[in-house]
């Protein structure tokens, strides 16, 4: 195991977020010496990893759970999270047991979502195999479902008690699910950090390269953002200013478009397109210079990223963004940026700003 780095989470129950090569061994240390039962829940058509820490749990005196989930976002409704939890009755799950989510950012929703309900709250410890997990998804606290009505709509805050994100699973992944990851990134570094625009700026390559240090990099400072926001704003219930709502910036747009294409687009994908479209919305409306309205695009798609999405489906997108779970009342509330590394919110914009944007990001089928 190369030397670590470990990202201190603060707020009610603190956790260490830790960054490096070769962590499964760290597993028993997060799971505590009271865990007799350990449930880990992953993806059915990836057991390795899953398999790897089961083993790890067995040799240091826990009886190990599988529970195999099915992919990507189909894991996050109801009925997976009732299978679930009978399995754990069925194991006789105690407070004292513990969750283990190893996979994308989905299983570590899910897993996390079944951890805070289970008697109400048994510890749980995140093990993200994806970029997207490691820089979002698992990391703060944030566990959800999915209903047919939108994305998370369901869902409790549940800290883990440690997150290990081993860079060791990034070149296994297939390289559109490693740059879709990268959105998240770059997200951030136009509200929080703009040294993580540079680094993409000066090199695109490298930014997308699994083995480079450059990449480490990038997880490292989208990583300690979050834990910045989080500690600050565990239940985005912080009164004046955006507190953890920052994390949303681009996100109102992503997910309806998840929602109209039936969760068939990549998370980070959705994003990357929404954060075209609300750089957009910001500049129609005054409020970003359209120089840094134009970077949004620009570095997204030195990464490969999509920055357009198709014509002629506003009316659709508009009906998933009044269900996002920022909007209070009919309302619409948009996380802009007023410049770099200023966000601000955008309440109930017009509808006219809102379909130029949308004609900003429009592709015309070919």
């Amino acid at each position: 195991m190369d030397e670590a780095t470990r990202i201190p989470v603060s707020g009610e129950s603190p956790y260490d977020v830790v960054v490096g090569h070769g962590l499964a061994d760290l597993l028993p240390a997060a799971l505590g010496d009271r865990a007799r039962r350990v449930a880990v829940l992953h993806p059915g058509s990836r057991p390795g990893p899953a398999e790897v820490l089961a083993d790890i749990a067995r040799a240091h005196g826990a009886e190990p759970l599988l529970v195999p989930l099915p992919d990507a976002e189909d894991a996050k409704t109801a009925e997976v999270a009732a299978t679930c939890w009978a399995a754990l009755g069925r194991a006789g799950f105690t407070r004292t047991d513990a969750v283990v989510g190893v996979g994308g950012g989905a299983t570590t929703d899910l897993a996390g979502f079944v951890a805070g309900t289970w008697l109400r709250g048994v510890r749980l410890v995140t093990v993200p195999t994806t970029l997207l997990g490691m820089v979002d998804a698992a990391v703060g606290g944030k566990t959800g479902i999915n209903t047919a009505e939108g994305k998370n709509l369901v869902g409790v805050f549940h800290e883990p008690a440690a997150v290990l994100c081993d860079l060791d699973s990034l070149p296994t992944l297939p390289r559109p699910d490693l740059v879709a990851g990268l959105a998240e990134v770059v997200k951030v570094g136009f509200t929080s950090d703009p040294r993580i625009l540079a680094l993409v700026r000066e090199d695109p390559v490298a930014a997308t390269d699994p083995a480079s240090p450059v990449l480490r990099e990038l997880v490292e400072r989208a990583i300690r953002v979050k834990a910045e926001v989080v500690a600050d704003d565990l239940r985005e219930s912080r009164p004046g200013g955006l507190g953890r709502e920052v994390l949303n910036y681009g996100h109102t747009f992503a997910h309806a478009v998840e929602q109209v294409e039936h969760y068939r687009w990549r998370h980070g994908d959705a994003v990357s397109v929404g954060l075209v479209f609300v750089s957009a919305l910001a500049r129609c409306a005054g409020r970003l210079d359209p120089a840094d309205a134009a970077a949004h695009r620009e570095i997204l798609a030195s990464l490969g990223l999509p920055t357009a999405y198709a014509a002629g489906r506003f009316d659709e997108l508009l009906t998933a963004m009044r269900r996002d779970k920022k909007t209070r009342g009919d309302r619409l509330r948009f996380v802009v940026l007023d410049r770099i590394g200023e966000p601000a919110l955008l309440e109930g914009p017009p509808i006219d700003l809102l379909e130029a944007a949308y004609a900003e990001v429009s592709e015309e089928p070919s």
